[in-house]
């Protein structure tokens, strides 16, 4: 397919016509706050911001899951981490898990977790958020150590669940430092991400976004402001704070890797092929419908979407937008990005509500990524 490029021409070019059409999509759909960045491996193509400073603060959630595979594939390149070793040698307990078949009827699985299936999603370990059968397993037994049933033998399919959390696990085992440590030290103070952590401290709270959640009358209503207590436990699944800004400069290493980079390039572009063979990514029902809506991030019903090492990739372009080959994920408080290396580009586009994927939130994050692709 044609290879978009961005050179140094196009920032020279009336970029407040390009600025003032990306904007006026964020507008459209009455989002009460969003930030958003548009980015080359150098440069910020666009940045903008409604209801909000561009500097806020946001909840990322899941987007957390990206910079915990990065720190994952650190210890591999350092040779402390296998990607094929079992992870019961770590976790015992992971072990023991069973796989549910139906709500009476478990049976030993057949493979062995590894690293590489955390950081695929084919570990068969789900969230009960899109997984029905799951949540009513959990409502009717629940589990004296919070471990669930996998749903599949290792390997064998995919399904968003807690996997990442337990390679964020592995780093803090490996490393003897607690997530936050190893984050500040090993990815943010390399990349200039300043504004990024999991604690969100009483001086940067002012920025801080406040959560909103959608109402059985199609309103939002606002979470109660209140300071957010030092946080005790890390997780590798979720729980930073960042801003678009910040956000974008993981993007940017994503993107364009230099050698002195945080990782080899060999080992980013592992992060930007398919590593699950021929599964795909499927559509997930939702078990909670005021909390999220099916997952599915491709707008094409029909898509056969693949995952890296942390993200998902589609093989096939959207239409107005991003190219195929091109890398995604989200957070549930309505948090993406994508990376799209045929372009050499990347876009961040946060906001703070509920529910994940909101008919307003992906009608904001489509009409960006169309505007964006019209503007450069």
């Amino acid at each position: 397919m044609h290879r978009r490029t961005f050179t140094a021409s196009l920032l020279a070019s009336p970029l407040l016509a390009q600025s003032l059409a990306i904007t006026q999509a964020l507008r459209q759909f009455k989002v009460p706050a969003v930030t958003a960045i548009v980015a080359s491996p150098t440069k910020i193509l666009y940045s903008g911001s409604v209801g909000v400073p561009l500097q806020a603060i946001f909840s990322v959630a899941s987007l957390t899951k990206a910079v915990t595979t990065v720190a994952t594939l650190q210890l591999v390149e350092q040779g402390k981490l296998s990607l094929d070793e079992p992870v019961e040698n770590h976790f015992p307990e992971l072990a023991q898990l069973p796989v549910l078949k139906s709500l009476t009827v478990l049976r030993p699985a057949q493979t062995k977790i590894t690293l590489r299936h955390l950081l695929t999603h084919t570990s068969g370990l789900a969230y009960t958020t899109w997984d029905p059968l799951l949540a009513k397993y959990r409502h009717a037994k629940p589990a004296p150590t919070g471990l669930l049933p996998l749903r599949f033998d290792p390997g064998t399919s995919w399904t968003y669940g807690s996997s990442v959390d337990w390679a964020g696990r592995l780093v803090e085992t490996i490393s003897g430092l607690n997530l936050e440590e190893y984050f500040q030290r090993h990815i943010f103070a390399p990349l200039g991400m300043k504004d990024t952590s999991f604690v969100l401290t009483r001086t940067k709270f002012p920025r801080f976004v406040t959560n909103q959640r959608r109402q059985r009358n199609g309103l939002l209503r606002p979470d109660p402001r209140r300071p957010v207590p030092p946080a005790q436990v890390f997780t590798g699944g979720g729980g930073l704070y960042s801003t678009a800004p910040d956000y974008a400069k993981f993007l940017q290493f994503i993107l364009s890797p230099g050698p002195s980079s945080i990782l080899q390039p060999e080992t980013v572009r592992l992060m930007t092929v398919n590593q699950i063979g021929a599964l795909d990514v499927p559509e997930l029902p939702t078990s909670y419908p005021t909390v999220t809506a099916n997952f599915r991030l491709n707008p094409d019903p029909q898509a056969r979407d693949k995952f890296t090492f942390g993200f998902l990739l589609n093989p096939v372009a959207y239409p107005g937008g991003r190219s195929a080959g091109s890398l995604a994920w989200a957070g549930s408080n309505n948090a993406y990005f994508w990376i799209d290396p045929a372009s050499q580009l990347c876009a961040v586009l946060l906001m703070q509500f509920q529910p994940f994927l909101d008919p307003a939130a992906v009608s904001t994050l489509r009409a960006f990524e169309r505007a964006t692709y019209r503007s450069f």
